[in-house]
């Protein structure tokens, strides 16, 4: 009997740090197992305005310096040679999750999610305006025209809300999140530990 693909429901939000560098060992995954991956949006800081909050407002709730997280941010992105600019904000992404949803509904979800995460991790730009959107469409390689239908409609918008539903129905309460059945591995974990909880699920190297 054929080996089967194993599905890996990633739970993700474009402004989370964790969820960018995961882009990264989940691209390794995908050469190396033979494995597919659902994308689903999460309210990461759902009441964020449209104008953003500092950086120091959601940080000042842990127990160490903003400084000293930020750094910590930046060395895993160095570690990962991933570009990483030096952000003092979070923005809403709920208007880039819905056209998340409608990009993966046109075969592009996967250029649209790398160009969103770029956007903000790397030009810092705020995912809760329109021409900022926009702009991910066009690199996205996407219509602009469309996106900009789907904004005004808010077509998308009860797709996200499912989304955010399941989450909270399958107990998923931090991001990044992969969920494999009944089984969930939380945060941006090493690349070994990825591998190994999906091939305790049993995924399959490829024979490359």
């Amino acid at each position: 009997m054929p080996a089967m693909t194993i599905t890996l429901d990633l739970y993700s939000d474009y402004v989370c740090p964790w969820c960018y560098f995961m882009t990264r060992r989940i691209e390794r995954l995908h050469k190396e197992y033979d494995i597919a991956t659902v994308w689903h949006p999460f309210p990461l800081h759902p009441d964020t305005p449209e104008e953003g909050r500092s950086l120091e407002e959601i940080y000042s709730r842990y127990p160490y310096p903003t400084r000293d997280m930020l750094e910590h941010l930046r060395r895993n992105a160095r570690a990962l040679n991933l570009p990483y600019g030096e952000r003092t904000m979070t923005y809403n992404s709920r208007l880039a999750q819905e056209l998340g949803c409608w990009a993966e509904a046109q075969g592009r979800g996967e250029a649209f999610h790398e160009e969103a995460f770029r956007t903000y991790f790397v030009e810092l730009q705020n995912l809760a305006r329109t021409p900022v959107l926009l702009g991910i469409v066009r690199q996205a390689g996407l219509d602009p025209d469309g996106a900009e239908e789907v904004l005004a409609t808010r077509a998308y918008a009860p797709e996200v809300d499912r989304h955010w539903k399941n989450a909270r129905e399958q107990g998923v309460k931090a991001v990044p999140t992969i969920v494999v059945g009944d089984n969930m591995l939380i945060g941006a974990r090493q690349y070994r530990a990825l591998a190994d909880f999906i091939e305790q699920q049993g995924a399959q190297e490829l024979n490359v």
